[in-house]
């Protein structure tokens, strides 16, 4: 099978899920090393009287193929899945043949017919993975009836039952779909868990680029604050020495306003804080905080309430905490305060409580809640907890629960009861705010 032309463009599943011609290769390698030192030790030392000429020629011809494909292509080239599933067809087909002269089901290494299929589970396709199966299991079943006698050292050949085959068959049979299915479920849980993690980071660059951002407009701000105060002033002496009315005057008074426009600009981008190390402010109040992140998707006619007290009415004790200003907080926190006013009716209430040992935030809307089918898996990458709107299925739910724990939090997902809506929790322990 050939790799991927160079010139041709990798389709998605290509470019998450490639396969290194070097790892088949190698594999390969690997196997006929096996295969000619077993039918070796078989043949001349244990005496079995195989059809050895034959076992080498079925040997020799993965050999040559597995030496042409390296030869012809660079050990970085990358298969696609169809080009994979047709090598790994090929090794299939390649030891049934193997198995096929030397006994068939009662040769020992027939459990070898279950490597390929556990390869493949754990770096191609679903489609590839059934498809590599089902040709393992035909050939299992066709050994089973179909094969050359095992010739053992004694005479006469001693057979094995019938019966005893069969259940070697069954067992084969049994294997191959348990490791097929496991292994697939296993790498493409650990495939989804990787690619969450990616766009988790994606999402993170992308909150510390803005973070950025904001840190260079309130620097700019700052700079600049000086030198139009001073255009500012300029102005203004011009205005009372030229005559009102004049032309002059007239673009004296848009200098001024025009001046004025840009004072108030960079005034608010001032205020901005940065979240890094060189920031105007390191930290937040956690009030602060939550407005911050829920700024961005407030929208009419859906209410925000904020209420610094626990679900019971009482009010928090001791100095409101502070949180570091990081992207993992704000956008974490965006996530689930983005979430609740999506699918709120009416109302979002997040409460704030904190004492000397937890810091609490509670986000509740009004909306349809989590399905309970999914409560408990609710923060699993991929995992559609409520009817999306975004197409993301699940991901934001991901991200935000992965960010906040990065800042020590405890997230937690439920329903405020029958008709009560979505309920995150958030804890901190209180000591890691301030």
């Amino acid at each position: 099978m050939s790799p991927t032309p160079p010139d041709r463009p990798m389709t998605p599943y290509e470019l998450t899920h490639p396969v290194r011609l070097h790892t088949l290769v190698m594999l390969r390698w690997v196997a006929v090393s096996g295969q000619a030192a077993t039918l070796l030790v078989t043949y001349f030392w244990l005496g079995f009287d195989l059809p050895i000429e034959l076992g080498f020629t079925i040997v020799g011809l993965l050999a040559l193929l597995n030496l042409s494909t390296a030869l012809r292509q660079p050990s970085s080239a990358r298969l696609t899945d169809r080009e994979a599933a047709g090598s790994m067809a090929f090794d299939i087909l390649q030891l049934s043949g193997l198995l096929f002269i030397t006994g068939g089901l009662t040769n020992p290494f027939a459990l070898l017919v279950l490597a390929p299929v556990t390869v493949a589970a754990t770096i191609l396709s679903a489609r590839s993975t059934i498809a590599l199966c089902v040709l393992s299991l035909a050939c299992l079943s066709l050994l089973a009836f179909f094969h050359l006698p095992l010739p053992w050292m004694t005479r006469p050949l001693f057979d094995l039952p019938q019966t005893y085959v069969l259940g070697i068959w069954a067992g084969l049979w049994i294997a191959t779909i348990f490791m097929a299915t496991f292994g697939w479920l296993v790498a493409e849980e650990a495939r989804r868990m990787r690619d969450a993690l990616a766009a988790t980071q994606m999402a993170l660059a992308r909150e510390q680029r803005l973070s950025a951002l904001g840190g260079l407009a309130a620097a700019a701000a700052h700079e600049l604050g000086s030198p139009l105060s001073t255009i500012a002033v300029v102005a203004k002496e011009l205005i009372r020495e030229v005559p009102a009315g004049s032309e002059i005057a007239d673009d004296l008074k848009l200098l001024q306003s025009e001046t004025d426009r840009c004072r108030r600009i960079l005034a608010q981008l001032s205020q901005r804080p940065e979240a890094d190390g060189n920031a105007p402010f390191s930290r937040i109040r956690l009030t602060d905080a939550v407005e911050a992140a829920a700024a961005p998707y407030r929208r009419d006619p859906i209410v925000l309430v904020l209420e610094a007290a626990d679900s019971e009415g009482n009010p928090p004790t001791g100095e409101e905490p502070t949180l570091p200003h990081t992207p993992e907080l704000m956008h974490g926190l965006g996530n689930i305060m983005q979430n609740a006013i999506q699918f709120a009716r009416e109302t979002v209430e997040v409460r704030l409580h904190w004492d000397e040992n937890t810091v609490l935030v509670e986000i509740q809307d009004d909306g349809p809640g989590y399905p309970l089918a999914v409560l408990d898996s609710l923060g699993e990458p991929y995992l559609s907890g409520r009817t999306q709107r975004d197409g993301h299925m699940g991901l934001g739910i991901f991200i935000a629960k992965t960010l906040l724990g990065r800042t020590g939090a405890l997230v937690d997902f439920g329903n405020a009861g029958e008709g009560g809506g979505a309920r995150v929790t958030l804890r901190w322990p209180r000591a890691h705010t301030g």
